[in-house]
């Protein structure tokens, strides 16, 4: 039996489940404008597990949220996560931040899901998706304007999900684009971890980094 401990801190949201053999069976979480991450989560850890009636010495596995999102956010979460696997002497396993959050939309029947993690400005970290989770586009940090995703807009029902959804709607107007505000969750990474943990797909613990997603296009001033 595999249990796998997930820490989600790409966001302002703080949180950790426990997921056995993909299923989520412990949750924690907490979303604080104030990124109160480095104060909450272990707390939220000895939490997840009380629930669940674990130890540590009944972790399989820890799972991290590799980004892109918060700089301070990622460092905690990977720390965190590093130190675990390092102490423990346990597999450290990555997961796509935007990945994760796409799956909150895979039940609600749309052709493409996109999620958007707001970067700046007018400006989105963006990953497409399908229905069945199959990836069409490549990760990239975009300023949005007013054809930003017209392409799938055109061959179907599209979903933008997370916390950039706001700022796409203030520009988006095709009939077949909705919006949902929401942020990604360890809910989501059960799934996900317990896959990469039966393919032994394993981050190197002492190297591995968080996905920061820093060298994007600045819109130019104009003279």
């Amino acid at each position: 039996m595999t249990m796998i401990l997930n820490l989600e801190t790409a966001t302002t949201n703080c949180s950790v489940s426990i997921a056995r053999n993909g299923e989520i069976i412990s949750l924690r979480e907490d979303n604080s404008p104030n990124y109160s991450h480095s104060e909450q989560l272990h707390i939220f850890i000895e939490e997840a597990l009380k629930g669940a009636s674990l130890t540590f010495k009944d972790i399989s596995a820890v799972a991290v949220s590799k980004g892109p999102g918060s700089y301070t956010g990622l460092r905690i979460g990977v720390s965190a996560a590093k130190g675990l696997c390092f102490s423990l002497d346990l597999p450290l396993i990555s997961v796509s931040t935007l990945e994760s959050l796409a799956m909150q939309g895979h039940e609600k029947n749309y052709d493409f899901i996109i999620p958007v993690l707001d970067a700046r400005r007018m400006e989105v970290y963006s990953a497409i998706f399908d229905a069945q989770g199959n990836r069409f586009r490549e990760t990239k940090a975009e300023i949005i304007n007013k054809d930003s995703f017209q392409e799938y807009a055109q061959k179907g029902s599209v979903l933008l999900i997370g916390d950039g959804a706001e700022k796409c709607q203030e520009l988006l107007d095709h009939p077949n684009f909705s919006f949902l505000t929401a942020l990604p969750t360890a809910k989501e990474m059960g799934e996900l971890s317990y896959k990469k943990f039966k393919a032994n797909d394993f981050e190197n613990v002492a190297y591995f980094e968080p996905y920061y997603l820093k060298d994007f296009m600045l819109p130019t001033k104009k003279s």
